[in-house]
């Protein structure tokens, strides 16, 4: 964090009142909690499609204990949010990091993005779940020169990979989907995992292991030491077995799925008291060391913190009203009920059917 940059930095930035820097469930949450206070925001996040963790990680796993929904798919959550937000028209900004953060002498903000998206904004809320994704790489000897090429961490669509030798790394849901959705189109399949046990789903193992039996495709238990190259051009890669062994796989793709790690990235960079590698805020208005910034989600701590997604609910409500009265100092922030308040009615857009109910004679 440094002080006033250029005048030139904040001429054509977009000017709002708040930008959003993370769009996992916390950081939709908080554009319907700024919205039902007549904030609009902006939100920005490195990943290219909202949903953070739950669209990327695991969409299809069950959550329990989101309040008064018994089980709910986590994509299935993200879809719900996403509906919910949709009267606050929140401006979204995907595919990008947030790389600045600069204080201005007046207390507001310049944010800037890789893409070079420039915000001058009033205050910033951190809702970047445990930081930026990036995929674990393969990480072997000849690895980096083909990644993006022959060597992918996402798969789009399965048409891409039909009759082509394939090599998958990995154990979890994700390695063991594409594997069962592979195999039979591919030419050639064999799976790679360094252990004999899966994070998969059991059925999905069981099902592995079925076309191994059946030879339909290979299973290793090995780890990747290097890329074989054939003329200068990608020919497969050669594993280490748990014996010692190397083992070349021919293949004319390498699909990894080792999943994503976390990183605060830059703004570990921010001037931001960083505990553990999670940003200290109270638990008042979930305000970090420097005022109008706020972190809510699984990227604060504070005593008693729990990373729970219901939890991110919790602080981002309570973050909303913290953002109002710092925009608006003397006006003191009314608590509205959704169920009764007309205000809220109409930034929610069901004031019509409310007063179509009343005059109805209905509650």
């Amino acid at each position: 964090m440094s002080d006033t940059p250029p005048q030139a930095l904040i001429e054509g930035a977009i000017q709002t009142d708040v930008v959003i820097i993370g769009a996992g469930p916390s950081g939709l949450f908080q554009i319907f909690e700024l919205g039902l206070l007549g904030i609009h925001a902006h939100i920005v996040d490195s990943l290219k499609h909202p949903g953070g963790q739950c669209s990327e990680l695991y969409p299809d796993k069950p959550i329990y204990d989101i309040p008064a929904l018994p089980v709910c798919g986590a994509q299935e959550l993200i879809d719900r949010l996403l509906e919910q937000i949709k009267p606050f028209n929140a401006q979204f900004h995907l595919g990008q990091e947030a790389t600045e953060l600069k204080r201005l002498d007046d207390g507001t903000f310049l944010v800037r993005t890789s893409l070079d998206t420039r915000f001058h904004t009033k205050t910033v809320i951190i809702a970047g779940g445990l930081g930026s994704f990036q995929p674990r790489r393969l990480g072997c000897e000849g690895a980096e020169e083909f990644e993006g090429r022959n060597i992918h961490y996402k798969v789009k669509s399965a048409a891409d990979f039909t009759g082509q030798r394939l090599v998958i790394f990995g154990g979890g849901d994700s390695a063991l989907d594409w594997t069962l959705e592979l195999a039979g189109k591919a030419r050639s399949l064999t799976l790679v995992h360094r252990r004999p046990e899966f994070r998969a789903a059991p059925a999905s193992v069981a099902k592995m292991k079925d076309l191994v039996a059946s030879g339909s495709m290979r299973y290793v238990e090995a780890i990747a030491h290097s890329v074989i190259k054939q003329d200068g051009a990608f020919a497969g890669v050669r594993v280490k077995t748990t014996e010692g062994e190397l083992v070349d796989l021919e293949a004319d793709h390498a699909l990894v799925f080792f999943g994503l790690h976390p990183k605060l990235g830059p703004i570990a960079e921010w001037g931001l008291q960083i505990e553990k590698r999670a940003i200290v805020v109270d638990t008042e208005k979930f305000q970090t060391n420097i005022p109008g910034v706020f972190a809510v989600g699984d990227i604060n701590t504070y005593p008693g913190k729990k990373k729970l997604i219901l939890s991110g609910f919790h602080e981002a409500a309570l973050a909303a009203f913290a953002v109002a009265a710092h925009l608006n100092p003397a006006k003191k922030v009314a608590l509205q009920y959704t169920t009764t308040s007309p205000i809220m009615h109409k930034r929610l857009g069901v004031a019509e059917a409310s007063e179509q109910r009343t005059a109805d004679g209905g509650p």
